[in-house]
């Protein structure tokens, strides 16, 4: 059995199953409710049940202790029947403010050379609310910061991921992968910056990342599968070499299990053996792509890769409007919101 829960003043509506509380239910079709800790203490989820009734298994939660009658708590509310809600809905990057918060690093898993992925955990309590493709800042001791792409999805919040590739010379990343340890705690920043993916629209979506400029695509990819969006989609990956496709299987898993996705590895430096496509990843695009007015355009990575991109593309007919990119500048640090990346 199944309920519908109609949000005020949007219209959405979205359904939920038995014992699923309210905000599974809408984080699952990419409803953004708003949220903080998901188990019932800070509030941040707290909306007004304009209809319907709901229960708390596990009892009333702390933060509606001394709250109107009328308010409920979407993160522990199950319905008893349909549903309407008044809520504030997360509809862009400015709709959620940044916060500074202790993370702990869960575990670090080698990819290859010289990337690393690494999960970090929020205190007990403590979920971090963002938009697929978005990014966090490590802040410092010295109150400089670095910027690094969330490689997960929204609906999988347990832990943070990132992708995080070694840069010669840079003091952060040498002690990302020759000192951290497991357990250790960091700072961060987050979430923040406006690359995400636009769920209004019904264009085909061409993904163009080059290096690590995965992580965020991946995230932003794992997203629409999640929430159901059908219109076609094809994920270009710019690397050198076949080293450094570093999750080679996922986007061919993802090619495999939905038909409306499709995946081209592109190397700059292939292997001797290498059969896929050869030179630069916006050349590739083209080539399948020649006639991009009708389509959206997500990139992510180096800059020279960005910059030779949008030149192509709306050479090539892509709308200003539906380009959208991820420029990651490796710098010292990051100041006045700046994404600087990897040093």
């Amino acid at each position: 059995m199944s309920f519908k829960v109609q949000v005020e003043p949007s219209g959405h509506e979205f359904s939920v199953e038995a014992e699923e509380t309210v905000l599974e239910a809408a984080i699952r079709q990419g409803v953004n409710l708003p949220y903080g800790c998901r188990n019932g203490f800070c509030g941040d989820c707290r909306s007004v049940l304009v209809e319907g009734d709901l229960h708390y298994p596990e009892g009333e939660p702390p933060a509606l202790e001394g709250q109107d009658e009328g308010l409920c708590l979407t993160c522990q509310a199950v319905p008893r029947g349909d549903l309407i809600i008044h809520a504030h809905e997360i509809a862009q990057a400015q709709d959620l403010k940044p916060r500074i918060l202790p993370s702990k690093v869960d575990r670090i898993e080698r990819l290859n050379e010289d990337v690393i992925r690494l999960y970090l955990k929020l205190p007990e309590g403590e979920r971090l609310q963002f938009l697929a493709g978005q990014y966090l800042n490590f802040v410092l001791p010295d109150g400089s910061k670095r910027a690094f792409s969330i490689a997960n999805a929204p609906h999988d919040d347990e832990f943070i991921e990132l992708h995080i590739r070694h840069v010669a010379g840079g003091a952060f990343t040498d002690m990302l992968f020759d000192g951290m340890q497991e357990k250790t705690i960091l700072r961060i920043e987050a979430p923040l910056g406006s690359y995400f993916l636009r769920e209004d629209s019904q264009r085909p979506i061409v993904f163009m990342g080059g290096g690590t400029g995965f992580a965020p695509l991946k995230g932003i990819i794992e997203h629409a599968f999640e929430v159901g969006i059908e219109r076609p989609m094809h994920l270009f990956w710019g690397v050198r070499s076949r080293e450094d496709l570093y999750l080679p299987a996922l986007p061919e898993t993802w090619a495999a299990e939905h038909p409306n996705f499709s995946y081209t590895p592109v190397l700059s430096e292939p292997d001797s053996d290498w059969e896929g496509e050869r030179g630069w990843v916006h050349e590739s695009v083209l080539a399948h792509y020649p006639d991009l007015s009708g389509h959206e355009v997500y990139m992510s990575g180096p800059p020279p890769m960005i910059d030779a991109g949008k030149s192509a593309f709306l050479t090539n007919g892509l709308n200003g409007e539906n380009l959208y990119s991820d420029s990651f500048e490796y710098g010292a640090a990051v100041t006045n919101q700046k994404k600087v990346s990897q040093a």
